[in-house]
């Protein structure tokens, strides 16, 4: 059945509404100017030789984004209401020189994903081989910061990003969490035409479960990450790959199923690493490293290192242990805490928790993830 013309009264209206969208635009407009005017006198106080990482301060950004969300009504999700905002302190941050940020490649990695989300668009964004040669960009200035995973919600664990903390310098000033989608990409124009499926073996067994049902009779090749994968579904006819849409952004790949994953609650977690520990914002978190004389065979040695934070009620959210490369069987601690570590009470936990202990550092004190 046709649809029916709008009525005059209707078309008249639409005309209104179209025109107040208009005024509308054109304030956004000038107040993202004059926002963009503010950032670049804040950068104009710090001196003339001054770069962007002079004046970037996460914990200053963090409050900003949970502001915006506590003011948000809707109708825009906060999930939208925060992006939008993330883009425009990373534009406005960009005026002069973008930050420059070091993550896991190759392009199109959910690390890659990770950087957008807490930095914006508005950034260089730097691939690197491996976990330690983030590490090693940051330390010597070349990159700004770094993003690295640190654990999956099904897989667990990153250990060699753990391993990392051993021995560099390197400060924790963030954190990111990113729902992981997974989705079929590809060039061909159906299923029919798959031969094999390449993708990390981790993205294979997130999604087990859908390929055995409806791809059961194609080839699963593993690769190093799921960019190769998609690189070669790009250059390899019968080539499909599993990935996320900055996989299919950059390879420029069909979406041929979307979110093809078995565990819709997939998620991962990041890492931003720099060279500063920040100040407080005002919700933070702090990981520490820890351990103490006897660790590998000392009764009750774990009990006692917690035992400050149960006596100042301080929230303990994550442990993990590592062998320390001091000696065999002998362990290391990376523990999660609530608070900022020059904060009372977790201050004076991490205090006596320190006199107790023959390797303490602090490994950052940061905001936690926001959205």
């Amino acid at each position: 059945m046709a649809k029916a013309p709008p009525k005059k009264d209707d078309k008249a209206e639409l005309v209104v509404m179209r025109k107040r969208i208009d005024e509308v635009d054109a304030q956004i407009q000038a107040l993202l100017n004059e926002r963009a005017t503010y950032a670049q006198q804040v950068g104009v106080t710090k001196g003339e030789f001054a770069t962007a990482i002079d004046y970037y301060r996460p914990e200053r950004e963090a409050a900003v984004l949970r502001a915006v969300r506590e003011r948000n009504k809707g109708p825009l999700r906060d999930e939208e209401m925060l992006r939008l905002f993330r883009e425009i302190m990373s534009a406005c941050l960009a005026q002069q020189e973008p930050l420059k940020v070091g993550f896991l490649g190759p392009e199109g990695t959910f690390t890659q994903s990770a950087v957008y989300k807490h930095f914006g668009h508005s950034v260089r964004a730097l691939p690197f081989a491996t976990i330690d040669e983030v590490f090693r960009e940051v330390e010597s200035g070349s990159a700004d910061f770094g993003v690295v995973p640190i654990e999956n919600s099904t897989e667990g664990t990153v250990n060699n990003t753990l391993d990392m903390f051993l021995t560099s310098p390197l400060k924790i000033g963030g954190e990111i969490e990113l729902g992981i989608e997974q989705h079929l990409l590809g060039c061909m124009k159906s299923l029919e035409k798959i031969e094999r499926v390449c993708a990390h073996e981790q993205a294979l067994a997130q999604c087990r479960g859908w390929l055995r049902e409806y791809l059961s009779h194609v080839d699963l090749i593993g690769v190093s990450s799921n960019a190769v994968g998609a690189r070669r579904a790009r250059d390899e006819q019968g080539t499909a790959a599993i990935g996320g849409d900055t996989a299919a952004e950059v390879y420029g790949l069909e979406h041929l199923v979307r979110n093809i994953e078995d565990r819709p609650d997939n998620a991962t977690r990041f890492l931003v690493v720099g060279r500063e520990l920040l100040a407080a914002s005002g919700d933070d978190k702090t990981t520490v490293l820890v351990s103490t004389a006897g660790t590998a065979g000392g009764a009750g040695v774990l009990h006692a290192l917690l035992q400050p934070f149960a006596t100042y009620g301080v929230n303990m959210t994550r442990i993990e242990s590592r062998p320390s490369r001091r000696r065999n069987w002998d362990y290391v601690f990376f523990v999660d805490l609530d608070g900022h570590a020059e904060q009372p009470p977790l201050a004076d936990a991490l205090r006596e928790l320190k006199e107790m202990s023959s390797l303490f550092r602090v490994l950052g004190a940061y905001p936690k993830a926001v959205g």
